[in-house]
């Protein structure tokens, strides 16, 4: 069994260049710059909760019943995903992210929070 692929130095934290190859029934080695697919850079808990969306075909209520989290923490979970690979965050998204940070800290009611996202998708 093989060590799971690691992306950053251990030493400085940059990022790691793969380059080379080895073919593990016949041992032929391939060397040059090869890039990885921007999956690779998510952590453990980010590739499993892309395998839990994908298998729940992207249903959030779903998602929210596997891995017993709101619905709030699904959102959370998919805009920081969005983000590591290299996405912008669209502006209205930051927005709603702020109004359900301040619900779960308990700053806000829900009623509050509902008037908030309201008057922002206006």
């Amino acid at each position: 069994m093989g060590y799971p692929l690691i992306t950053n130095c251990p030493v400085c934290s940059k990022t790691l260049k793969i380059t080379k190859l080895q073919c593990s029934h016949c041992q032929t080695t391939i060397e040059n710059d090869f890039e990885l697919s921007k999956f690779a850079a998510l952590n453990q808990e980010q590739l499993y909760f892309i395998e839990v969306f994908l298998k729940s075909r992207g249903n959030i209520k779903e998602v929210e019943k596997e891995l017993g989290v709101s619905y709030p923490t699904v959102r959370g979970k998919l805009n920081d995903i969005i983000s590591a690979l290299g996405y912008k965050e669209r502006k209205a998204d930051s927005e709603e992210r702020s109004v359900i940070s301040m619900l779960e800290k308990g700053e806000i009611s829900v009623n509050e929070a509902l008037n908030l996202l309201k008057d922002k998708g206006e």
